[in-house]
Parts: structure tokens; C-alpha cells; sequence
């Protein structure tokens, strides 16, 4: 139990015990359940490709931010199994839920940060016990999850939660010290829980930084220190910076780079120089065209750019977001997205925004972008571009 501004922690550590319950198998599937978990392995990187589970190929994937944050463990084995039997390899999971006001709040959280101090909820109900369970589901199902440890955005303890406690504004956070003092206390509380986890993927600095109207160099020397910090704490994972790509005008030798708001640098960051940072493995992009007032077609120029930007770094891109809005022709606008990185690039996966289901629990935690298990759409931009990718000859030539 607890009240505001003080949480009484429970002693065990359900993970780290084991006590956390598994996701339950049927006699038909336990022997295949039981192969994935032997066969599992780290994550890591083959030049511009990724090696998952000692097998270097492509991969397509989708977002689940909600997975941790479920109440029902039954709502996480029905995304799980829905997310393996679609094809996909990798999920992305909100790794952060921080809240000022624990007294105030109905949802899961994993960090209370107020006036009085830093806490961490082992609550079994609502707290780390949550995201517990979903990374331990996750390795039975055989499915890798990239855990963003921050929010941009205030949604479920974003930079915001620390500001309002440490001060400053959002621009700030990322040189504030006692801020940052604070976010590695989390990271290290997140990163020793699950360190030696196969279903971790990477740990991501944060979804979406942002730094607006800041020097570019601001977030750089940020994910600098912050990539490093996570390699100290464990050097077998995957790190990566959680960005959407944006890029500059000193990126004179892409096509197409006209200045306009995606390579303006207006939100402080550059692609190009954060994914030459030595602890971040490999570099992330976003896609939302139709929100940064670009036609749909542009969206094919932005895959390919980041495409030549990989190439020249040695590193693997994967565009681990991209969305097109319910009412759209999402299966011509994305299946033309998809064919451009399966034919003409080396793009190492891609990962939509986002996985849709209907829960027995009855929680909807889906926006208009989620694509639902069942339907037509994700049956072509799901399943049949999942096989296609993972059909694809796992060399990066261009």
C-alpha cells in the first residue's frame, strides 16, 4: 500500500525470483514453446543487419506501447500470441510510467518522483510487476521487445515528470543535472531488472526526444552520455536512441533535402551525427507524413534517405514507426512504403504503428492508426510483409 508522497515496497522482486507467472501453454504448442526458449539468444548487430536468436536476417514488427500496462495478464498472452502468430519478430513497449501523484493516479505506473523523493511501485496490481509479467510472456512467445525508458511526450511520465519536480523546462531536462541524476536512477533500476532477459531487444534512450529550437548538439551530447551509461550497466544489449530521424541542412548530399521542416533542425536533433555516436547500435526513424504536412509519396524519399545515411555509417536503420490513418488507403500508402524497403534499400526492419485487438477485458488503449488482428489490412501489410521480410536475403548491398 501506499499514500501520497511515500510508497511502502514490497521486498521481492517478482522477476528477478521468478515468481512472476508464465504465459500459459497448451499441450500443442509447449514443445515449440520450449525450443524458442532454448534458442534464444541476445540480440545483436551483423553489420547493417540484426541477429536475432544466432539468425542474421530482416524483420518486421509493430508497436505495442500498452503491453506493460495492462491490468489482465490474459489481455498480454492475447497480444503476444496474436503479435507471433502475424509473423512478427519484434514489439516496442513503454518502458517508463512515471506519476507525481500516486494518490491521483489510475493507471499502471512504475516510478513516483515528488517533492519528498524517488520511488519505485513493486506493487503487484499496478507497478513493475506488470511490465514483469509482459517481458517474461514475451520470452515464452519467442517475441523481442525495444523498451524506450522515456517519454517525450507527456503521456505516462514523460519529461514533464521531471520537470515539474527538478524544474526548468522541457528543453532543460537533458543538461539539469538533478533531472538527470534521477532518469539514471531509473535506468539502473530498469536495466539491472532485465538485464539478462533474451526477449530485450534494446533499450531506447527515449520515444521521440525532442529538444525545439535547441543546437542539435544539445540531444547529442545527451544520448552520448546517457548510450554510455546504459553500455556500463550492461554491454550485451542493444542500445538506440529512439528518435524520428529529423535531419539537417548540413546533410547537403541527400536528394531532395529542401530545407523545409523534417531537415529544418528546428527539433534539435541530427540523424546523421547521433547515429555515429560509438554506444548507440543502430539508428531509429519515425513516419508520419501526413502529420508533418508532407504528401504520402514523400514518405519513400524520407525511407530512402535514412537508407544512404545507414549505409554510409555501417550501421543498421530500422524505421520502427510509420502509420497511415484509419480512412486512408493505408494498404496502398504503407504497401508502397513497404515495397520501397524491401526492394530498394537495405533497411534492416520496420515496425507500424500500431497492433490492434479486441480484449476480453474490454480496455481500448488504440488510437485511429492501430491496424487490427483479423482484418484484411493486416493480413497485407502484417502477415504477407512479415513472410516477405523475413524471406529476404540477409545482405545489405544497397
Amino acid at each position: 500500500m501506499y499514500t501520497l508522497g511515500k510508497l511502502v515496497l514490497c521486498a521481492v522482486a517478482f522477476f528477478q525470483s521468478g515468481l512472476v507467472g508464465s504465459a500459459p501453454t497448451t499441450v500443442e504448442n509447449v514443445k515449440t514453446t520450449q525450443l524458442k526458449r532454448r534458442a534464444a539468444t541476445i540480440t545483436s548487430v551483423d553489420q547493417r543487419l540484426f541477429k536475432i536468436n544466432g539468425r542474421t536476417q530482416y524483420f518486421a514488427g509493430t508497436n505495442t506501447w500498452w503491453l506493460g500496462h495492462l491490468f489482465n495478464n490474459d489481455d498480454v498472452d492475447t497480444a503476444l500470441s496474436q503479435i507471433a502468430a502475424t509473423g512478427y519478430k519484434v514489439t516496442r513497449v513503454w518502458g517508463f510510467g512515471t506519476t507525481n501523484d500516486a494518490s491521483a493516479s489510475t493507471d499502471v505506473y512504475y516510478q513516483i518522483l515528488n517533492s519528498t523523493g524517488q520511488y519505485f511501485n513493486y506493487n503487484t496490481k499496478n507497478g513493475i510487476a506488470r511490465l514483469d509479467y509482459a517481458i517474461a510472456a514475451a520470452e515464452q512467445y519467442g517475441i523481442k521487445i525495444i523498451l524506450p525508458l522515456l517519454n517525450n511526450w507527456d503521456d505516462l511520465g514523460g519529461i514533464n515528470t521531471y520537470t515539474n519536480v527538478y524544474g526548468g523546462t522541457h528543453q532543460d531536462f537533458y543538461t539539469n543535472a538533478a533531472a538527470q541524476a534521477a532518469y539514471k536512477k531509473y535506468i539502473k533500476f530498469i536495466v539491472q531488472r532485465y538485464k539478462f532477459s533474451t526477449a530485450i531487444f534494446s533499450w531506447e534512450l527515449c520515444n521521440e526526444p525532442r529538444c525545439s529550437g535547441c543546437d542539435s548538439s544539445v540531444i547529442t551530447k545527451w544520448a552520448s552520455d546517457i548510450s554510455a551509461y546504459i553500455k556500463s550497466l550492461d554491454k550485451k544489449h542493444l542500445v538506440s536512441l529512439g528518435d524520428e530521424g529529423w535531419l539537417t541542412s548540413t546533410s547537403s548530399y541527400l536528394p531532395n533535402n529542401d530545407g523545409s521542416y523534417a531537415y529544418s533542425g528546428y527539433e534539435g536533433v541530427d540523424f546523421e551525427k547521433n547515429l555515429a555516436i560509438p554506444t548507440l547500435d543502430y539508428g531509429t526513424v519515425h513516419l508520419y507524413a501526413n502529420q508533418w504536412g508532407y504528401n504520402y509519396s514523400w514518405g519513400n524519399t524520407w525511407i530512402t534517405q535514412h537508407n544512404t545515411i545507414g549505409k554510409n555509417a555501417g550501421k543498421p536503420v530500422l524505421l520502427e514507426e510509420y502509420a497511415v490513418p484509419d480512412g486512408e488507403d493505408r494498404v496502398g500508402i504503407m504497401g508502397e512504403w513497404q515495397d520501397t524497403i524491401l526492394s530498394k534499400t537495405s533497411i534492416a526492419g520496420d515496425m507500424m504503428w500500431q497492433f490492434g485487438t479486441q480484449f476480453s477485458s474490454g480496455v481500448n488503449p488504440f488510437d485511429n492508426y492501430a491496424v487490427y488482428y483479423g482484418s484484411s489490412d493486416l493480413q497485407t501489410l502484417g502477415n504477407g510483409h512479415a513472410k516477405a521480410m523475413t524471406a529476404k536475403k540477409p545482405t545489405a548491398l544497397l
